[in-house]
C-alpha cells in the first residue's frame, strides 16, 4: 500500500520571511558581496574563449 500524497498548498510560504526582508542589504558584508560577485562576473567574461 502507498502513502497517501500530500497537496501543498503554499500557507506555509505565508508564515516565512523572504530573506531580504530578514537581511539588512545596507549591510557592509552584503554590499561587499555585490561587488565581489560583479567581479567574478566581469574576470568570467574576460576568460571566456571568443566566439567567432
Amino acid at each position: 500500500m502507498r502513502p497517501k500524497k500530500h497537496k501543498t498548498t503554499g500557507s506555509n510560504d505565508l508564515l516565512r520571511a523572504r530573506l531580504d526582508q530578514i537581511i539588512n542589504m545596507k549591510h557592509e558584508l552584503v554590499l561587499l558581496a555585490g561587488k565581489v560577485s560583479a567581479a567574478c562576473a566581469s574576470v568570467q567574461r574576460m576568460l571566456e574563449p571568443a566566439q567567432v
